[in-house]
């Protein structure tokens, strides 16, 4: 089983005004709200791709119990630690513009955090685990790295997308898959990368330290997948970008679901791809439906390239 770790949740609050006046009264024209956070996005994608998983993390008070009852609804299983403060709101702003304001999230307790390790040492060589976002302040700066070695120690596959050291510190426990963009790409190796052949460069050094498989976005001038033995660059479909959240999540899920079916590389990148695009060209998720309408877009060629 696919298992996703999300310590940070949020109820993401979107609203919609056609324009923000500061000082006065503003009236939302449309509204929504739906269960946030990197993990928990790819829990659902994954179930609207047939693919069972269980969302971890953490989830205090009515907003984590919103966010439990969401997910069970849409028949996700949770087994999220229980904390003792408000799982936070984040604020959306639509106008003009997009404006983002999240809270800082609830206090982990030394407790809380044993009792998440304790899940992760459930898992055995058959499972995934899903490491997706930041960690909160009140957790020690070493979390990924102590979720992984426990995955290390019991057989587990894992996946991590997250920036800089968090993404570095992991890889000599060899991840599965990694999914850094072109920026983050860059931060590591404080250079900016603006084409794919670069991000083929700097992804086979990330193979190099311990990644077995890395996806590496570009936003609209595509995407690669490096591993020991390939390279593939990706043509990314035409659309109107709607927005952005998730499209990350959305990539590694389709990945992790395809090539669930399929055991090919070459396949389930194709798939993360036309994953990804669906997501930014909606408001919400990706369905299938709409990764399978921009899948004969996805052009996946072979290369041997690598050099900045």
């Amino acid at each position: 089983m696919i298992y996703t770790v999300t310590l940070n949740p949020s109820v993401d609050y979107i609203v919609q005004i056609e324009k923000v006046n500061l000082g006065e009264l503003n009236r939302s024209i449309n509204e929504d709200k739906f269960p946030g956070g990197k993990g928990i996005n790819v829990s659902r994608v994954l179930k609207e791709m047939g693919v069972t998983s269980k969302a971890l993390g953490f989830t205090g008070g009515f907003t984590g119990r919103y966010i439990t009852d969401y997910l069970q609804t849409e028949k996700i299983e949770t087994d999220f630690v229980q904390v003792s403060e408000d799982t936070r709101i984040n604020i959306k702003l639509k106008t003009e513009k997009e404006t983002e304001i999240n809270a800082s999230g609830p206090s982990i307790t030394d407790a809380n955090f044993v009792a998440l390790k304790d899940k992760v040492r459930q898992l055995t060589e058959n499972d995934i685990l899903v490491l997706a976002g930041s960690i909160p302040s009140s957790l020690p700066e070493t979390t990924y790295e102590e979720l992984v070695k426990i995955c290390a120690e019991n057989g587990a596959k894992f996946v991590v997308d997250a920036e800089g050291e968090l993404l570095m510190k992991v890889l000599p426990y060899h991840p599965f898959l990694i999914k850094p963009n072109h920026h983050e790409l860059g931060e590591i190796f404080e250079t900016e990368i603006t084409t794919c052949e670069q991000a083929i460069h700097y992804g086979k050094l990330l193979i190099e330290k311990g990644a077995n498989n890395v996806i590496v976005s570009l936003a609209g001038e595509g995407a690669v997948f490096i591993n020991k033995e390939s390279a593939f660059i990706a043509e990314v479909p035409k659309g109107e970008v709607k927005s952005s959240v998730g499209a990350g999540d959305s990539m590694v899920a389709g990945f992790l679901a395809k090539f669930g079916e399929t055991n090919d590389v070459k396949t389930a990148f194709q798939y993360s791809v036309a994953s990804g695009s669906a997501t930014a060209f909606s408001i919400g998720l990706c369905t299938p439906e709409k990764v399978e309408k921009l899948l004969p877009q996805v052009k996946i060629k072979q290369t041997s390239k690598g050099r900045p």
